[in-house]
């Protein structure tokens, strides 16, 4: 789960001053596409005449691409493949690159998570999807980079549309300790900040991060919620999660030695993501992070009841964390999870 990012390199690449006209899908297998969690923010239908005029006004916008009819074979095929969980490799291709090369962009750069529990599971494999993305780029005259990430554990703490808003909107208001989120958003920023010539080799990074701490990002990124007709003024703390919750705590002390991202996604879901905007799972300890007996990992939460005791039935077969190799899936029949 990392499309939050979007909500932090979109305004990020603004401020600098490009134009970054985000189209974005809606999750097909995960607990929140990019558009999912816009939504939460402002209004993300808009025509292809009305993406363009916002552009120009304000840098950039993060839209469904569905509603903007530049890809209108792609939206049909997403249609049928939601409600079948299809992610088929050649069809993502097309997707991403169709709604790229139809809004007219000349530099495209493409996060490629790579991991045990990702969808590209080694570097070998994100390498040659990489490859055929820049193929795809150079038959389409688009500069086309790819960056390949660490993708075994979810970016940030947060997985579902609300957890995922709030935790980003934290970082551009200041108030978030750096972390996975941030690092992740500068460097995809970066890559994009160098490929323009906005930033020299190897310094996009630190540009991006820069245009984030004196708060040009989060002026951008209000702009940008204004114009698509959302309330400007909203802060993280406006957000809420979900009105039920279950806090999974640490059977015994040591450290999380893995976070199983599909997993996680599946909780989510269960508990009503993408859907229900305040259902997700929010992680309390990272991988490698110590942890004592009876320490919050990580809460799930619902907006609806019957949403949270299915995710909690869930959680008996699934291995969402594991420390110092014990299993938290495995729950015995008592109170913890009733």
């Amino acid at each position: 789960p990392g499309n939050k990012i979007s909500l932090l390199v979109v305004p990020i690449i603004a401020a600098s001053g490009l134009k970054i006209p985000k189209t974005s899908s809606r999750a097909i297998t995960g607990a929140g596409g990019t558009a999912d969690l816009m939504e939460v923010l402002a209004p993300v239908d808009f025509s292809a005449s009305e993406v363009q005029r916002m552009t120009e006004k304000v840098g950039g916008v993060i839209v469904w691409g569905g509603a903007t009819n530049i890809a209108p074979a792609d939206d049909k095929i997403i249609i049928q493949e939601y409600p079948f969980r299809i992610d088929a490799r050649g069809q993502m291709l097309a997707s991403v690159m169709a709604k790229k090369y139809a809004v007219g962009a000349d530099l495209v750069v493409i996060d490629i998570p790579v991991g045990t529990h990702a969808k590209v599971a080694t570097i070998q494999e994100g390498r040659k999807l990489a490859r055929e993305f820049i193929e795809l780029g150079d038959r389409l005259n688009m500069q086309v980079e790819c960056a390949l990430t660490y993708g075994d554990s979810p970016v940030g703490r947060s997985i579902g549309p609300n957890l995922e808003v709030m935790e980003a909107l934290r970082i551009l208001e200041g108030g978030e300790s750096p972390g996975s989120l941030l690092q992740k958003s500068v460097a995809i920023a970066g890559m994009a900040l160098e490929m323009s010539g906005k930033a020299a080799r190897g310094m996009g990074a630190q540009m991006a991060e820069e245009i984030l701490k004196k708060g040009d990002a989060l002026k951008k990124f209000r702009q940008i919620i204004e114009i698509q007709g959302g309330d400007p003024k909203i802060r993280s703390d406006d957000i809420e999660p979900g009105k039920y919750q279950f806090v999974v705590n640490a059977p015994t002390s040591g450290y999380v030695i893995e976070l199983n991202n599909r997993s996680l996604i599946s909780l989510a879901r269960t508990a009503g993501a993408p859907h229900d905007r305040g259902a997700g799972v929010l992680l309390h300890a990272k991988k490698g992070s110590r942890v004592e007996k009876g320490q919050p990992l990580f809460t799930i939460y619902a907006d609806r009841n019957w949403r949270l005791q299915k995710a909690l039935e869930e959680g008996r077969q699934l291995m969402p964390v594991l420390v110092e190799g014990m299993l938290l899936d495995r729950v015995p029949h008592d109170t913890r999870w009733s």
